[in-house]
């Protein structure tokens, strides 16, 4: 059996995580889940992020979730790359790979394919790797961010790109935050895209009773901890929703009733920043569900859509 890729898209809030869940439980072979989320693959954001549990990672089994530290840095190029020879390795086995995810660049990659233009110079790279030795990392911080405030994400102690930066802008006369990814070899599978919509109200409430439901389980502490380890709110992994407004409680600028208000209202501005993007998409076959609905429901709705055979 070869199925095709099933990629499972939508807002923050709508369900994807369960609908999958329920799809590898229905489908007739075993299932294997991509998660095209560019926030769950760090280590340690996991409230926040509305990750399963480790042991519901297993069955079925999960990839691209805690694959890094939040102090790394992942591009959606990259995960073009590793996906997509994922993909194969589980279409191999004869196992059917199922994308879920929001992360609208992340799913754009995966199907588009990307690259990253090259620009580079040995000597200016060389030159800027000695300033950094003599003036430190922070000077150079400084200059950067004065070419290029959108830059500023990148940590103070991080050499590394604060080099690659400067060489992109000395050497290709490119501003680093304006280097883009271009489009470049499209998927090589078979795959249809499924995408869950919900009436915006209906969306909106689950939004904001699953901000609540993390604060309960403890979002404040897991921000504590990350802290407590070193990483810093300037983190390009930490600029996410959710933790930013977390911090700024935590640093005595708003209360915390303001905090939850902020991550509610946030939340639901991201839901309609990724609605906006996804339905650019071509392709998408899109459902629209009722927040009371099964997730069960849900799968086997779209198994006769699809015209899948559920297991018996």
């Amino acid at each position: 059996m070869n199925p095709f890729v099933i990629i499972l898209i939508g807002p923050t809030g709508v369900g994807k995580t369960a609908v999958s869940l329920a799809l590898a439980d229905q489908l007739p072979v075993q299932a294997e889940i991509i998660s095209a989320d560019s926030r769950q693959i760090y280590e340690y954001m996991d409230i926040g992020t509305a990750k399963l549990s480790v042991w519901e990672r297993d069955e079925p089994p999960h990839h691209f979730i805690d694959i890094l530290a939040p102090n790394e840095i992942y591009s959606a190029g990259e995960f073009c790359d590793e996906a997509r020879w994922e993909i194969w390795e589980i279409l191999a086995m004869g196992h059917w790979p199922i994308v879920v995810g929001g992360s609208g660049l992340y799913v754009r990659a995966l199907l588009d394919g990307f690259f990253q233009p090259k620009i580079s110079n040995r000597e200016i790279q060389a030159q800027l790797k000695q300033r950094i030795e003599a003036e430190g990392s922070w000077k150079l911080h400084a200059e950067l961010v004065k070419i290029d405030p959108a830059s500023a994400w990148i940590h103070p102690n991080d050499a590394h790109r604060i080099v690659r930066a400067l060489e992109i802008y000395y050497a290709g006369g490119k501003l680093p935050s304006e280097v883009r990814m271009y489009p470049n070899d499209p998927a090589d599978f078979i795959y249809r895209i499924i995408g869950l919509n919900m009436p915006r109200p209906a969306l909106y409430e689950r939004i904001n009773r699953r901000v609540d439901k993390m604060l309960e389980e403890g979002l404040i502490e897991e921000c504590h901890c990350l802290l407590a380890m070193g990483y810093t709110p300037e983190l390009n992994a930490l600029q996410t929703v959710g933790y930013q407004e977390v911090f700024q409680f935590l640093g005595g600028e708003i209360s915390y009733d303001a905090m939850a208000e902020l991550i509610k209202q946030h939340s639901r501005n991201y839901a309609k920043r990724q609605m906006t993007w996804f339905r650019k998409m071509n392709g998408v076959e899109w459902f629209d569900i009722r927040a009371q609905d099964p997730p069960e429901k849900i799968a086997a709705l779209l198994l006769s859509y699809l015209n899948i055979s559920p297991a018996d």
